[in-house]
């Protein structure tokens, strides 16, 4: 792919390009002629740092431990592009700290507004709590099994008449076994995901490690859907606690941060609509497209 790759640029003229994913990096690391742009767009070594913290076995920490060097060794390839993205003001920070890299900066996640949009949503029904995600996914297996476990039954206590819809493709045994009648139900792909959030009362997003920006938590600010997470990524947002989300790490915070959310339609809508207005203010591709190309015009026009 390296030589094909070579053998294109050779035969095109171009202003800059755009390089995404760190898997990606190596090729384009040499050709320093070439403005260049390193799109992350997280911190994947902060990913492993907190994906360390959760207990496991002594083979996957010791895997873990090597997988992070590994990593945090690799991110240093960012010194040779003209500038590196993240989307997280938290892992820009982090990064910065960790490599002493200065030539990164902030390209937030954006929303489209026509597809997660506010529909008229019913603040009136208070029975169903809502996760998104690839359900192949460690964070989100790891988030929805923990949520199970130690949150959902504490909810349950207070509405029994809850129900948690844990909605996403290629969900994994471990998902799949969570299914429980009418009480917990596993989806797989879901085809309107704008209308799985607006028949959600609260959406949840209890992951306790990853980086970057959770895309389940500002598709739900935009629909007007009030959200609870713990603190991954809410950080990197850019909000207070209560602007559309509300951030809650204990397990019992968390629950009955959602139970107050189901007791009070007032709440809800209150959280959902502040939610909706700043998705709009911050989130809009319209003006992340604008700031991603003032990031190009600053690295083919240095001067």
């Amino acid at each position: 792919m390296h030589k094909h790759l070579s053998q294109w640029l050779a035969s095109h003229q171009l202003d800059a390009v755009h390089v995404q994913h760190l898997r990606m990096s190596p090729y384009l690391a040499g050709a320093s002629k070439l403005p260049r742009i390193l799109d992350l767009p997280d911190a994947f070594s902060l990913y492993w740092e907190r994906r360390k913290t959760i207990p496991r076995g002594f083979l996957t920490r010791v895997f873990e431990s090597i997988e992070q060097k590994r990593v945090l060794a690799f991110e240093k390839i960012m010194d040779q592009y003209n500038l590196a993205l993240v989307c997280s003001s938290e892992d820009l920070e982090y990064l910065k700290t960790t490599h002493q890299h200065s030539n990164i900066k902030l390209l937030p996640n954006g929303i489209d507004l026509t597809t997660f949009t506010a529909q008229n949503h019913d603040y009136s029904h208070n029975h169903t709590v809502l996760f998104t995600g690839n359900m192949d996914y460690a964070p989100n297996v790891d988030a929805v099994t923990y949520f199970c476990t130690s949150i959902w039954p504490l909810i349950k206590a207070k509405h029994p008449q809850a129900k948690f819809i844990i909605a996403g493709q290629r969900p994994v045994n471990k998902v799949a076994q969570l299914a429980n009648g009418n009480d917990i139900e596993v989806t797989g792909f879901v085809k309107d995901l704008a209308a799985m959030y607006n028949r959600a009362s609260v959406v949840v997003a209890p992951l306790r490690f990853g980086a970057g920006t959770q895309n389940k938590v500002i598709e739900a600010m935009a629909m007007g859907i009030p959200v609870v997470c713990t603190h991954i990524g809410f950080a990197g947002l850019g909000i207070q606690s209560g602007e559309g989300v509300i951030m809650k790490k204990d397990p019992m915070d968390f629950a009955n941060e959602v139970a107050e959310l189901l007791q009070s339609e007032q709440k809800r809508m209150q959280v959902g609509q502040k939610g909706n207005a700043i998705a709009k203010e911050k989130f809009d591709w319209d003006i992340i497209v604008k700031q991603l190309e003032n990031y190009f015009n600053q690295i083919a026009n240095p001067h």
